[in-house]
């Protein structure tokens, strides 16, 4: 919740240099902002390939059916939220938010940073994903310790870098994304689209929350109001926690109290803490499609073409780290790579997501009780 209040206190300031304080003040915080930025994109394929190849190295092993029951059943809700959630905001955004055009008959002060840096990546995402799996099907299938810890400890570099200086910078950098639109004179109706979006999002959660919940009721004889009622602690403890993984403790025990078997929660719960991310993948859709109603360069794509984004989302964020903000950090080079994001639509992108993390989250780890007993029923 501190880094909730840090990154509001970092679009405040970013609003005031850019409407207030003096051009040289401005430029020297974007000069921060494209540095950061380089930064970002040069760590963003590195988490990947050490995420991801970690997390599939690291899958349960001799319990086959099991695995791959939970693994299947987590990532169709994971792709079927993103569907509904582009569905919905494709129709609903145009609607209530500002559209490019509005933003471009606004007048205002196009400022620049007094150094650019280009630091370009090891390899491209896509290369990072194919990588990762080649890697980490491979140290599964081979029992490749050194591989593997190797991954691991790539991972926590990564992580650290990530939780150190990444996370903790981040008010900063979207200090200077705002600054940038104050002085472009576009940030109100941003904070606009901002408010339209993240209720949006919100109630998307619910929508998805109360679906899986139904599908689960009706497949266990059960009221599927009284599950929900039973998940609302990990909810909750979600919000607070922002870490699907440090809920864990509290989602496993309302989910064996919605009467899962104790063999069955043990698995499922903590396995689909790091690969079911619903309530993630609704809220970097609609956020995607805020953003590219509000950059003239970009248009909503159809379903068929972002499908693959979709399907593509729900494997990049499998493992994605225990830090705020994760999943969005993995979702960072196919914004650009797929749907042709540049920095500053990634910069809002980042800047929207972090502001609901809390709210993803929770809507991930409640899910999870739901699939639980769908894995548990099918058993």
């Amino acid at each position: 919740m501190a880094l909730i209040l840090k990154l509001i206190a970092g679009i405040v300031l970013g609003m005031l240099c850019g409407l207030f304080a003096p051009h040289w003040l401005t430029q020297l915080l974007l000069t921060f902002k494209g540095l950061f930025g380089q930064l970002l994109f040069f760590t963003i394929p590195l988490l990947i390939l050490f995420f991801i190849t970690s997390g599939i190295a690291a899958l349960p092993r001799n319990s086959g059916k099991l695995l791959g029951r939970t693994l299947g059943i987590a990532y169709l809700s994971t792709i079927c939220a993103g569907t509904l959630a582009f569905i919905v905001a494709a129709i609903v955004v145009p609607m209530l938010a500002p559209a490019a055009a509005d933003l471009a008959s606004i007048d205002g002060v196009n400022l620049t940073p007094y150094i650019e840096m280009n630091i370009p990546p090891v390899f491209n995402v896509m290369t990072a994903l194919a990588l990762a799996f080649v890697f980490g099907l491979g140290i599964a299938s081979t029992q490749a310790t050194s591989l593997k810890q190797l991954s691991d400890q790539g991972r926590d570099i990564i992580q650290l870098l990530l939780s150190k200086i990444i996370i903790p910078f981040l008010p900063l950098y979207i200090a200077g994304v705002f600054a940038q639109m104050a002085a472009a004179g576009t940030v109100f109706v941003t904070l606009k689209t901002f408010g339209i979006v993240l209720v949006l999002a919100l109630v998307l959660h619910w929508l998805w929350i109360v679906l899986l919940f139904t599908a689960a009721g009706l497949k266990a004889g059960k009221s599927p109001l009284s599950l929900i009622k039973t998940m609302l602690p990990a909810y909750f403890t979600a919000l607070g926690t922002m870490s699907s993984a440090a809920t864990i403790p509290v989602s496993l025990q309302a989910t064996k109290n919605n009467g899962v078997k104790e063999d069955v929660a043990n698995f499922a719960v903590p396995l689909c803490a790091t690969v079911h991310l619903s309530g993630s993948t609704i809220t970097i859709v609609s956020c995607a499609v805020a953003v590219i109603m509000m950059k003239s360069n970009l248009e909503i794509p159809s379903l068929f073409t972002m499908l693959p984004f979709i399907l593509t989302l729900g494997v990049v964020m499998l493992a994605a780290p225990g830090v705020p903000g994760g999943a969005v950090m993995s979702a960072v080079g196919l914004l650009g790579s797929m749907l042709g994001f540049g920095e500053g639509a990634i910069a809002l992108m980042i800047a929207l997501y972090m502001a609901q993390d809390s709210f993803g989250t929770a809507c991930n780890v409640t899910g999870d009780g739901a699939i639980a007993v769908l894995v548990d029923q099918a058993d």
